[in-house]
């Protein structure tokens, strides 16, 4: 399977879906959009991957190969292709297909439970896996359930924590990806935004977690990319 990644910050790429992905055999392109590299064509990919991001889907002022990318995903979803996006990614794959994109009433940014919906735990995709995992979070913006997709998950303090359209677009605002390299490497580069809050943890909470909370997402992400794949 060809797998192409859109990356919009060098700090958060594919992480341990390139582990993944070499251990199945797929191929893994990257467009650092933030970079100038140019989009995919919808002919060399299966599977779209879309990242996350400081950026939020409005800046496209600051930002303007978002407006290029949010077309391309829309391609992509209308021809028929499989598409992840994490975080920033699954904000734009929710507005493409007609959400409204807003700012949640708090951040969340650390380890922090969410709980798989009833009609999630319902869906093949999501059928089996545990049912309130620890996850890894970073984002302050939120979006309301695009129009026939299945709720699957939430938290807390966001109710739309994932969803899945058309049983081959799967948006995740969290981060199942994450190692301690690359949790490392986004407490450095926005650490603007690690302020006392409960939602928040520090730096040092963050990177305190054992190499079993990253078994355990790790897991959780190679069991959702195998089916949905």
């Amino acid at each position: 399977m060809r797998i192409h990644c859109l990356q919009h910050v060098p700090f958060e790429g594919p992480a341990r879906i390139g582990d993944w992905a070499e251990q199945r055999g797929h191929s893994l392109a990257i467009s650092h959009l933030y970079a100038g590299d140019a989009l995919p064509t919808l002919d060399s990919f299966d599977l779209l991957l879309i990242m996350g991001g400081p950026m939020g889907v409005a800046d496209e002022a600051e930002h303007s190969w978002l407006a290029r990318e949010k077309a391309r995903i829309e391609q992509s979803i209308a021809a028929g292709k499989s598409v992840l996006g994490i975080c920033l990614g699954a904000q734009l794959i929710a507005e493409v297909l007609g959400a409204r994109v807003y700012r949640n009433p708090v951040k969340e940014i650390g380890w922090f439970p969410i709980e798989f919906t009833d009609t999630g735990l319902a869906d093949p995709l999501c059928a089996d896996l545990p049912s309130m995992p620890m996850v890894f979070h970073w984002h302050g913006d939120t979006f309301t359930l695009p129009r026939g997709a299945v709720h699957l998950a939430r938290s807390a303090h966001c109710e739309q924590q994932a969803f899945l359209y058309d049983g081959r677009v799967l948006g995740l605002q969290f981060h199942l990806e994450s190692t301690p390299d690359s949790v490392a490497a986004i407490c450095i580069h926005c650490a603007d935004e690690i302020t006392p809050a409960a939602t928040i943890q520090s730096a040092a909470e963050m990177r305190a977690v054992g190499t079993q909370a990253y078994a355990a997402i790790n897991r959780l992400l190679e069991t959702l990319l195998d089916r949905l794949t």
